[in-house]
């Protein structure tokens, strides 16, 4: 599969303490996003996803949360990862930029498939016109939470703060995680004169 980003032990990107995937790649392409720059399909890194997932079974995580870029152009890839981390007792999250009605409509086996390892699906274009204020995790008000299974049903993103966690590299670069815009990562940058290397979901 290929992967632009993974940060372990994230507290920024779904309940508890979660490994985080950034796929590469993102055939939606929404105006606004926050991530254009994982929308080409040929950038990123190619991860063995037994591998993979046999680092995150052997971590303190409570599940896995997959982002892009887009998991559903992945989706036979994500299925395989999400599987193998479910049959080891986590969770998985998944965000997309379709809808759950056109991930159901299109019949596609792959994607089939995906949703039936997810146990909670966050769905929906990033829309820039309507900027979510009141909820965690999610960039617009149009995108919703669906609890595919009961694992996060009590989970309610309206009473959570969205969370940003920085980490320094041996180069000196600052990676972020969680949501912020762009003027806090600017805002980021200038107070600590480094460069800032933005790691966010999909709007």
């Amino acid at each position: 599969m290929r992967i632009a980003r993974i940060w372990h032990k994230t507290e920024s990107e779904g309940p508890g303490r979660r490994t985080a995937i950034w796929l590469q790649g993102c055939s939606i392409g929404c105006h606004g996003c926050i991530n254009p720059h994982l929308w080409n399909f040929h950038g990123g890194d190619e991860v063995n996803v037994e591998h993979l997932a046999d680092e995150i079974l052997a971590l303190d995580v409570d599940g896995i949360t997959l982002l892009g870029g887009e998991p559903f152009d992945q989706a036979a890839d994500c299925y395989e990862l999400a599987k193998r981390v479910r049959d080891g007792g986590k969770g998985v999250i998944t965000f997309s930029g379709y809808t759950y009605e056109k991930l159901l409509n299109e019949e596609r086996s792959d994607w089939e498939s995906l949703l039936s390892v997810t146990d909670l699906l966050v769905d929906g274009p990033y829309e820039s016109e309507l900027a979510e204020k009141n909820r965690a995790w999610v960039g617009s008000t149009n995108q919703r939470f669906l609890n595919l299974t009961n694992r996060y049903v009590d989970i309610d993103a309206k009473s959570l703060s969205n969370r940003i966690e920085m980490r320094v590299l041996p180069s000196g670069v600052i990676e972020v995680c969680g949501f912020a815009s762009n003027k806090q990562l600017k805002e980021i940058a200038v107070s600590l004169s480094v460069k800032v290397k933005r790691v966010s979901r999909l709007g």
